[in-house]
């Protein structure tokens, strides 16, 4: 975009250093000025609070005002209307209702995608609860809406509104600069030195400086035209960008010298009208050098937890990117690194004390791997070296996380260099390689396992699997109970449990952890992907005290752990971690996305009886469509077809990104992604289905 274009979907924040400086009247002074810049604006009102009489009609008179602002109906701006004068929470809560975060979100959404600017007036100052759990503040990150302070011009000026921003920069808020409203036409000192001093403490710009206007709220008199030009919008709605970058020349390097995995080359070349150079992005969405914007229907490959470009992530980043980017845990530690361990064992299973930091799924794998081997080793048993895992397992990619897999696709090529796992069957009730049906099977599958483990146990260093979901395999959700009992048999026989976590971690299936749903306790856990919401390159091996303590020792007696990475526990990704975790524990994007799983479930439900779909497997935000040939038989369709590749490549024209695992479809969306959002994310696929093989016999 060129610099005088505006950015679609623009939503500017108003919020007042304290109740009564104005900002319904700033707000419609917003409006009027973007409207006047030729800009499609409507006016936002999260939550009003106190009601007006009229003939026994309540009347809202912020709503009305902003309305007629937008020229709008009154019921397109306001969101709740609270009866009381007192702060939201307190209000909705004697009204016996609850404030509903998502709505809110949902509504600022819909708002962005019908208009190319948004003012979404707030509830008062930063702070102000909207809930128990939630403030405005805590609301407008994950908004992507930058500030406007509305602030008064006289004493105490400086110390309000520099708590305000202080607030706001706490929470990566990006503040876009100060009004200063009903600043009179005969300043005295304070009111005269004020401004100038909050930019020169601040670095922010302000706006404008409007005085006492001629408008009345209650009367819905608005500003005059002449009057919402006192107030410089130009950089709240216009991009930076000064440059028009042509892109062809990176899609000719990519296609010249980038080698994709898990991409058959000659198939990814021959796109049209070419292979999708992804250049920006913004909340749930991706934006390539065309300009043609796209759903992230798979978070980013699963990584993608609060949505791209979060403001509290792109802080943190920014923040210690001031300090260091990078120092070496050989023998010398870094606070993010530190804190983000306590915060790790914080939130993790229990007893899940020591952390082991490396760069990805695999490695953290294959730190969970020698870590299983060496202990044994180191506590008289080294005969126990082997390791059981399941079918249409996906531990990684390096050597030993391949040599625990059990996904042929991936690691047949290899078997010559592995050493070989003792692998049992996986549960997949839609293809029981029984014949059972869930009802009065009992885990039937798990009896190979508990057989093996009886025979040898005293042999096998560890058993590895996936908690609930097996996602490389086609997002295969194990029945209930699977998990207990595959803990129970390791308890039982005095054999490790390794939980690989690394896709199904930071609320991907409902809770924290997966190995929550039936309150596991591993002896070692790998997380990586979600871990710092989708930025930066980061995962870690968490250990129960027992096994640490094997390790300890002085150097001569060799127990050390000689396993170690460059980049290991980088400040930077460790830092953004911790703010990914931040907002996990204190935002309510937990139960919003159980809220969006509940919903993901009801959508795909007419989509259970197309031809072709043979079965949909949901945990939480994880989603796969198996496709079949045949219904009846469950016979899946050529390899050569590509079938899945296929309705991949026609959803895209829809403007949603999902990906195949052979013929099964995955959508695994953000966490922040919204329910009209969810809606786009199922319709595409749908139609993307149907357009591909809804007419086959």
């Amino acid at each position: 975009m060129s610099a005088q274009q505006p950015r679609p979907g623009t939503a500017i924040a108003v919020i007042g250093t304290d109740t009564g400086v104005g900002k319904t009247v700033v707000s419609a002074l917003l409006v009027a000025a973007c409207r006047q810049a030729g800009l499609s604006t409507i006016a936002l009102k999260p939550g009003v609070s106190g009601a007006n009489h009229n003939d026994g009609a309540e009347v809202y008179a912020d709503n009305e005002y902003l309305a007629k602002a937008a020229d709008a109906d009154v019921d397109a701006v306001g969101v709740y209307r609270l009866r009381e004068a007192l702060s939201p929470h307190l209000a909705a809560e004697r009204q016996g209702i609850a404030i509903d975060i998502g709505k809110i979100i949902e509504r600022v959404e819909e708002a962005r995608r019908s208009h190319q600017a948004v003012i979404v007036e707030g509830v008062g100052g930063a702070l102000v609860p909207l809930s128990l759990k939630t403030t405005f503040a805590d609301l407008i990150p994950r908004l992507r809406m930058s500030v406007v302070i509305v602030a008064r011009a006289g004493l105490g000026t400086l110390n309000h509104t520099l708590l305000t921003i202080e607030a706001c920069r706490a929470r990566g808020i990006e503040i876009a600069g100060i009004v200063i409203n009903r600043y009179p036409a005969a300043p005295t000192v304070a009111q005269e030195t004020n401004p100038r001093e909050l930019t020169r403490l601040t670095g922010l710009p302000i706006i404008g400086l409007i005085p006492e206007l001629d408008v009345s709220v209650a009367a819905l008199r608005l500003p005059a035209p002449e009057e919402a030009r006192r107030l410089d919008i130009a950089s709240l709605i216009t991009d930076d960008d000064q440059t028009e970058n042509d892109h062809s020349t990176t899609l000719a390097a990519d296609a010249a010298h980038v080698w994709h995995p898990f991409c058959a080359m000659d198939e990814y070349l021959s796109e049209e009208p070419h292979p999708l150079m992804i250049t920006r992005a913004e909340g749930c969405w991706l934006e390539d050098s065309a300009g043609q914007r796209y759903l992230d229907g798979v978070s980013s490959l699963w990584v993608n937890v609060h949505g791209h470009r979060h403001p509290v992530l792109d802080a943190a980043l920014r923040e210690q990117l001031d300090k260091v980017a990078h120092s070496t845990l050989l023998g010398l530690a870094n606070e993010p690194a530190a804190l983000l361990a306590s915060d790790l064992a914080e939130i993790a299973p229990a007893g899940l004390e020591k952390v082991f930091f490396s760069d990805s799924g695999s490695t953290a794998v294959e730190v969970a791997l020698k870590i299983a081997f060496q202990y044994h080793r180191q506590t008289g048993r080294p005969e126990k070296k082997e390791f059981i895992s399941f079918t249409n397992a996906y531990h990684g990619d390096t050597l030993g996380a391949v040599s625990v897999g059990g996904h042929e696709l991936f690691h047949s090529t290899f078997k010559p260099l592995l050493f070989p796992p003792r692998l049992v069957p996986a549960a997949y009730c839609y293809r029981c390689p029984l014949g059972r049906e869930l009802d009065d099977c009992d885990l039937a599958c798990l009896e190979p396992l508990a057989k093996l483990l009886a025979e040898r146990a005293d042999r096998t260093a560890a058993v590895i699997f996936e908690p609930k979901v097996q996602g490389a395999a086609g997002i295969i959700v194990q029945p209930p109970g699977y998990m207990t009992r595959i803990s129970a048999l390791c308890r039982r026989h005095g054999v490790l449990l390794i939980a690989d976590e690394v896709a199904t971690g930071f609320g991907r299936t409902g809770p924290l952890f997966a190995c929550g749903l039936e309150e596991i306790e591993p002896d070692i856990m790998t997380v990586a992907k979600g871990v710092t919401g989708g930025y930066l390159p980061l995962a870690a091996t968490l250990c129960q005290e027992q096994i640490y303590e094997a390790f300890r020792g002085r150097y001569e007696e060799l127990r050390t752990f000689f396993h170690g990475h460059t980049y290991t526990g980088n400040p930077l990704a460790a830092a953004v971690a911790r703010a990914s975790i931040g907002l996990l524990r204190e935002t309510d994007i937990l139960e919003s996305a159980q809220s969006r799983a509940g919903e993901l479930t009801a959508l795909l439900a007419p989509l259970a009886a197309a031809d072709h779909v043979g079965d949909i497997r949901q945990q939480g935000l994880m989603v796969g469509i198996e496709l079949v040939a045949d219904r009846k038989t469950k016979a899946p369709f050529p390899t050569a077809e590509r079938i899945g590749r296929a309705i991949t490549l026609k959803a895209r024209e829809r403007g949603v990104i999902i990906r195949p695992l052979g013929d099964t479809l995955v959508l695994m969306p953000p966490l922040a992604i919204s329910s009209t959002e969810l809606a786009t994310l199922v319709e595409a696929t749908s139609w993307a289905i149907d357009e591909v093989i809804g007419g086959r016999c």
